[in-house]
């Protein structure tokens, strides 16, 4: 795969053409408040299974957006018995919560780890188990454009609210170090990520965003042909007169206008080879934000970014800064 994008000199001070609402923080801030009129909920139980013999595994369950069910992962070291800091990972696009074992590397850290499941996805590549109740217009395959109609009833207007009621939820464990967490992701997750910490801002220590997703949706429509940002191009091929209403919704949920929010320190990743989530569009998210920042640049790899080594370098930034 060829580098495609801008160069890393233009990309380093790039800029989305502005698309924010203006009423962006009006419009989350009442739903937000729409969101705590229903109790949390959190509830972990305690995963008897002879083959976690160094973890503990938590099986949890909270209230997302409109007080919904959602499900979750909350792991740390066995026998934990004082607060510890903890990572709140998001799951990449079609995934699911899967099994504990796909999340053991920040508990082997040290860290505690608490992992959302994804409403509505979990059927692709890692099993979920959190049903999305709320329906939708119609949309074209996948979930890019569930709901699109209106920022009131987008797809990810219910997960990003649940993102922020997961950090709530890892925080309210008894063994959790509320003012030391973490959240982040890899691609779908990263964009989730950038989300949360736009919305709770103070609310989280640290950003971890690896090729996010989620970020400059115009651009990415127009610039590459993958999934998911392709969703939306086959929507509006058909909806030929939606395509200002369309990027009007999505302005709502651009990373792009959540990392001008984030007051946590970041570190992003970013492939210069990546089709599924262009360069321009990590670095219009990355270059918006206004704090202590790093971002990881891999100059040949596409979407798989650093890999497993990228896992080990956030791993002790994560510990270095948490």
């Amino acid at each position: 795969m060829p580098v495609f994008d801008l160069p890393l000199d233009e990309l380093s001070s790039y800029a989305a053409p502005p698309n924010e609402p203006a009423d962006f923080d009006e419009f989350w801030a009442r739903t937000l408040a729409d969101t705590d009129k229903h109790p949390l909920s959190a509830r972990f139980e305690h995963v008897e299974d002879s083959l976690y013999r160094l973890i503990d595994v938590y099986d949890v369950t909270f209230n997302g957006f409109g007080g919904q069910p959602v499900k979750g992962w909350f792991i740390e070291p066995a026998g934990t018995d004082t607060r510890r800091p903890c990572l709140v990972s998001f799951v990449g696009y079609g995934g699911g919560r899967g099994l504990p074992t796909d999340h053991l590397a920040p508990a082997v850290a040290g860290l505690a780890h608490f992992v959302m499941d994804t409403r509505g996805q979990g059927s692709g590549w890692s099993a979920g188990e959190t049903a999305d109740p709320d329906g939708s217009g119609p949309h074209y395959p996948g979930f890019m454009t569930r709901g699109i109609e209106s920022p009131e009833t987008y797809y990810y207007r219910r997960i990003f609210v649940d993102a922020v009621r997961a950090v709530q939820a890892a925080k309210s464990h008894p063994h959790v170090h509320g003012e030391r967490v973490a959240v982040g992701g890899g691609s779908q997750g990263g964009g989730i990520a950038i989300a949360a910490a736009g919305l709770l801002q103070r609310g989280v220590k640290l950003l971890l965003a690896d090729v996010p997703f989620l970020c400059h949706y115009r651009r990415a429509t127009e610039i590459t042909d993958r999934v998911p940002y392709s969703e939306i191009a086959g929507y509006l091929k058909c909806h030929r007169d939606r395509v200002d209403a369309v990027f009007k919704t999505l302005a709502y949920f651009d990373g792009v206008n959540f990392a001008a929010r984030v007051r946590a320190r970041a570190m992003f990743s970013v492939g210069l080879m990546d089709m599924t989530c262009p360069p321009s569009t990590v670095y219009a998210a990355y270059n918006q934000l206004r704090g202590e920042k790093d971002i990881r640049v891999y100059d040949y790899n596409d979407h798989e970014g650093g890999g497993s080594p990228h896992v080990m370098e956030r791993l002790r930034f994560t510990l270095a800064h948490l």
